[in-house]
């Protein structure tokens, strides 16, 4: 005797296997992983990005996402290159997340969480365009520079190699520095960020050295990716040639450095 199926048991089990059979999308890439910001172009172990919770190991061409965490250990270093062609160059035992990188919208914000980084920042061109590095203590906002940033000791402090840096607390209030000059805000209160002052040859050579990931082979080691070097610029040569004299002190961020207190030469705070 031949059982008969009804058409909506037919249409059921149809619906069922091809259920069973369509790919899930879920699989094809870790919960959480947001879109492109860049790549690691070199990296002196042991760097790692922290995303979606899994730790993964960095190397170059490692592709670096919007969320990414990225740790260096003890000696480490990274060099990220963002996709509109600004460079991140990571000191050792940092933390800095790419919270956002649209390069054609030229929104860029991210967060130091503890450590050294020095950014060359491609000019913003558009209307609504904006570069922002965030620190617990303030935020330092740029057009087209190139600047390192230190957070330590519940200070940030900013230093100007090129352009312009507005550095404001988290309330609001700002400062302007020009090339050659720092400045220094502190988390915890609402004090403004210390009045831009010169910074020593010693400070400027010091925070080029402590976030210099190494040249290419057989390249002058130099300060960024500017074809023009400029006052500032010849201070990555000067890194490079005077490196081995000024031997570990500078390497490992002794000698003259930027205030880890949030102080400013003998300015008390």
């Amino acid at each position: 005797m031949m059982i008969k199926k009804s058409p909506c048991a037919m249409a059921l089990a149809m619906l069922l296997s091809w259920l069973v059979a369509m790919p899930c999308d879920s699989s094809a890439a870790p919960a959480g992983t947001g879109p492109r910001a860049g790549e690691v172009s070199r990296v002196i172990p042991a760097v790692n990005l922290a995303r979606s919770g899994k730790t993964i190991p960095a190397a170059a061409k490692t592709v670096v996402n919007w969320q990414d965490l990225v740790n260096t250990q003890v000696s480490a270093r990274a060099r990220i290159a963002l996709d509109d062609g600004s460079v991140l160059n990571v000191g050792s035992d940092s933390s800095i997340q790419v919270i956002k990188h649209d390069a054609g919208a030229q929104q860029t914000e991210l967060e130091l969480t503890y450590g050294k980084l020095r950014t060359q920042a491609q000019k913003i061109t558009k209307p609504d365009g904006k570069f922002e590095l965030r620190t617990a203590a303030g935020v330092a906002g740029v057009v087209g520079t190139d600047f390192f940033v230190e957070y330590a000791n519940n200070a940030m402090n900013v230093i100007v190699f090129e352009g312009l840096v507005k550095v404001c607390n988290l309330a609001g209030v700002c400062v302007m520095a020009k090339a050659g000059q720092m400045t220094s805000v502190r988390s915890g209160d609402n004090s403004a960020p210390l009045p831009p002052q010169q910074a020593t040859l010693d400070v400027l050579v010091t925070s080029s050295n402590d976030t210099n990931a190494g040249a290419p082979s057989g390249a002058t080691a130099r300060a960024g990716p500017h074809p023009h070097l400029g006052v500032w610029g010849t201070v990555g040569i000067l890194a490079g040639a005077v490196g081995t004299g000024l031997g570990v002190g500078l390497t490992r961020g002794g000698g003259t450095k930027p205030p880890q207190n949030g102080c400013i030469a003998s300015k008390a705070c």
